[in-house]
């Protein structure tokens, strides 16, 4: 009886660092082409977030441009928060990066605004 939980639990460790194995694989694949989770990614896909909210990009699910000024103004806030929030604790290039998102993203905000 306890050589079959002996074989069990080394069959469960086996299983576990293929698993593991298998993640690490993934996970250098990942890096490997290009993609990172930092911050600057974080801020700049928001910023594509309102860019198609505002009907200045296409919506890669429909392939259309399609406004909604509400949703593109919350996110644009957001953006604006992150910036107050984060004050002192970016590097030049990040406050650099998300002051210019801003600046652009609010510009087109009050152009889509006016238009209406």
């Amino acid at each position: 009886m306890e050589e079959q939980e002996k074989h069990i639990d080394e069959a469960w460790k086996e299983k576990i660092d293929k698993e593991r194995q298998q993640e690490k694989q993934n996970s250098d694949t990942s890096n490997q082409e290009g993609f990172e989770a930092n911050f600057s990614f974080f801020i700049s896909t928001l910023a594509l977030q309102a860019s198609i909210a505002m009907g200045v990009i296409d919506n890669p699910v429909t392939q259309q441009k399609e406004e909604n000024l509400n949703q593109a103004k919350l996110i644009i806030d957001t953006l604006g928060i992150l910036k107050e929030k984060t004050k002192g604790n970016l590097t030049a290039e990040e406050e650099s990066l998300l002051e210019n998102i801003l600046y652009q993203l609010r510009t087109q905000y009050i152009t889509k605004v006016r238009e209406r």
